[in-house]
């Protein structure tokens, strides 16, 4: 373990969070979560217990779902996945503006984040343990901030005025550059285009890690609809970051949930 590694990990999340917390955000969104304030406890035992050492795959999300991270505080977290699978169940606060139509549960939730299960349950299924997992990947967010509509509806960082997101995506870019620089990773993989993008934007040309991509597993996507799974293994395989047909991975065991 290299409790360095997480420690300076938290050290920059609650400096994004100092950043982002000044930050105002215009109609059509009405209210903004940020879980790495109101979860901190489960987000610091994911980082404490999964991200102590440095790693050879770095994944990166977009933002928080309304039923994953934003529940649980960890990256794409699927309540099933992080309590049953990672062994992680602390308690979890509110939002200080908190929605009438997306309260936060925490672990009480009973609503699946399907792209977390999906994406968990495709390396649940590749590597059997998360310690089998977590030894060589870590998977984090690029923005933090939960965005919802008056409705109640998920608003996606990625649909905000350019200038009006602008300085999120300076913070979120510097939490990057300095995550990418504790974990010295090999690769950083991007799922989605948004994400890919973002990390194009923070790693310089030259020496350093290679940057890929895989089809984004929200069921919003028609892709992500015919065998996810099976398409973001092959992803990574064509890149060469996983070996194909399993090559040395773990024996595959039962995941945690299913699409």
């Amino acid at each position: 373990m290299n409790e360095n590694i997480s420690g300076a990990l938290l050290a920059l999340t609650d400096s994004l969070c100092a950043r982002l917390a000044g930050l105002a955000f215009g109609p059509p969104v009405t209210h903004v979560y940020n879980p790495l304030v109101y979860a901190r406890r489960p987000h610091e035992t994911y980082v404490r217990r999964f991200g102590n050492t440095p790693k050879r795959v770095l994944f990166l999300g977009m933002n928080p779902g309304p039923y994953g991270m934003a529940q649980t505080g960890v990256p794409f977290g699927e309540i099933s996945v992080v309590r049953d699978w990672m062994g992680i169940e602390d308690a979890v606060g509110r939002p200080a503006d908190e929605h009438p139509k997306r309260r936060v549960e925490g672990f009480a939730c009973k609503r699946s984040e399907v792209s977390g299960r999906r994406l968990w349950g495709l390396f649940a299924d590749r590597f059997g343990t998360p310690e089998a997992f977590f030894a060589e990947h870590f998977v984090l967010n690029f923005c933090p901030l939960v965005f919802m509509e008056a409705s109640g509806r998920n608003r996606t960082p990625d649909k905000l005025p350019t200038g009006e997101i602008a300085p999120a995506h300076a913070a979120c870019d510097d939490f990057l550059r300095g995550a990418i620089a504790l974990f010295r990773p090999e690769w950083v993989v991007g799922v989605g285009g948004f994400a890919e993008a973002r990390l194009a934007a923070v790693v310089p040309e030259g020496p350093g890690p290679r940057v890929g991509r895989i089809l984004h597993p929200s069921p919003a996507s028609p892709a992500a609809n015919r065998g996810w799974s099976a398409a973001a293994a092959r992803e990574l395989e064509a890149l060469g970051i996983w070996r194909g047909g399993g090559g040395s991975d773990p024996a595959p065991v039962t995941r945690p949930g299913t699409d």
